[in-house]
């Protein structure tokens, strides 16, 4: 019996053993020590931000946010898209995908102006960024000024208009002011924001095509 007990206790000290069980032995990872103190915030529905008008593609979005262990650490995706300045750019955790159309014809919508000013020999239109000119007279110049940003076009035509101011506010084309001068008449443009433009010769006038 004596002998039995003694095998049992050079066994039992021959163990290998954990030195404190209330530690991480070799081979376990350790947890990040957190707090017990349960921070609230309010659940993300949706958030936006607006670009000043220069912005005209969107290159990277950077996240920011917390941990459980209260670290800060970022996420960035990578993006080259363009964008349009006038509406805001939005973050989500909800969506809603929208209904895919089957079997159903597509029409071709037909491109409506909505009319902004108007003198004897000139007609202003707008659409988005498109203003189209309806007149019978030649361009003889047009350029871009800034402070405000503005397009200022000036008409071949001897006459004798009145000054002349329109007040779009609501649209992008906010402001169109007509002038006389000796030997053409001007138009200056005024626009919402920071653009440049192109402009191209059609049947009836011309179009201006902001970008």
């Amino acid at each position: 019996m004596i002998r039995v007990l003694f095998i049992s206790f050079f066994l039992l000290i021959t163990l290998e053993a954990r030195e404190n069980p209330f530690f991480p032995s070799k081979g376990e990872k350790d947890i990040p020590y957190t707090s017990n103190q349960v921070k609230l915030a309010e659940p993300l529905n949706r958030s936006s931000i607006t670009l000043p008008s220069s912005a005209r593609i969107i290159k990277k979005v950077t996240i920011e946010y917390e941990n459980l262990d209260a670290s800060i650490e970022k996420k960035s995706i990578e993006l080259d898209n363009s964008i349009d300045w006038h509406l805001p750019i939005f973050i989500s955790q909800s969506y809603s995908q929208a209904e895919k159309k089957t079997n159903s014809p597509t029409k071709k919508k037909k491109i409506k102006y909505k009319k902004i000013a108007s003198v004897k020999y000139a007609t202003f239109f707008a659409l988005n960024k498109t203003l189209k000119i309806v007149t019978n007279d030649k361009i003889i110049r047009n350029f871009l000024l800034v402070k405000p940003h503005r397009i200022v076009i000036d008409f071949k035509k001897d006459t004798s208009l009145k000054s002349y101011i329109k007040e779009n506010k609501d649209g992008i084309f906010c402001k169109v002011r007509v002038g006389n001068h000796s030997g053409y008449y001007r138009a200056v443009v005024e626009l919402d924001g920071q653009y440049k433009y192109n402009m191209k010769k059609v049947s009836d006038g011309y179009i201006f095509n902001l970008r």
